[in-house]
């Protein structure tokens, strides 16, 4: 069982990213003061698709580029999920 007197919920904002809806989730966290720790994918999609090559190496085949930043991201979405308490999941039209 969670003890929220000692540790903040692990919440996991996961899903569409093409608007602020977990921007405004942090805000009304915030303002309520809520012991809640947010996380979720990287949403900046340079950062992602890059984030294997800044940290394992450049790759000149756009392919292997990919492949460390999608494998990347899987190891990172995999741990976040894992230790979440709570998972939410926003779908939207795309």
């Amino acid at each position: 069982m969670h003890d929220t007197r000692t540790t903040p919920w692990s919440v996991y904002l996961a899903g569409e990213i093409h608007s602020d809806w977990r921007e405004r989730i942090a805000a009304g966290v915030e303002r309520a003061g809520l012991p809640v720790e947010l996380t979720g994918p990287v949403t900046d999609h340079a950062l992602s698709d890059d984030a294997g090559a800044m940290i394992l190496g450049s790759e000149e085949d756009p392919f292997w580029h990919d492949r460390k930043g999608a494998g990347l991201n899987a190891i990172r979405t995999r741990t976040l999920l894992e230790r979440a308490d709570v998972v939410v999941v926003r779908f939207a039209g795309k």
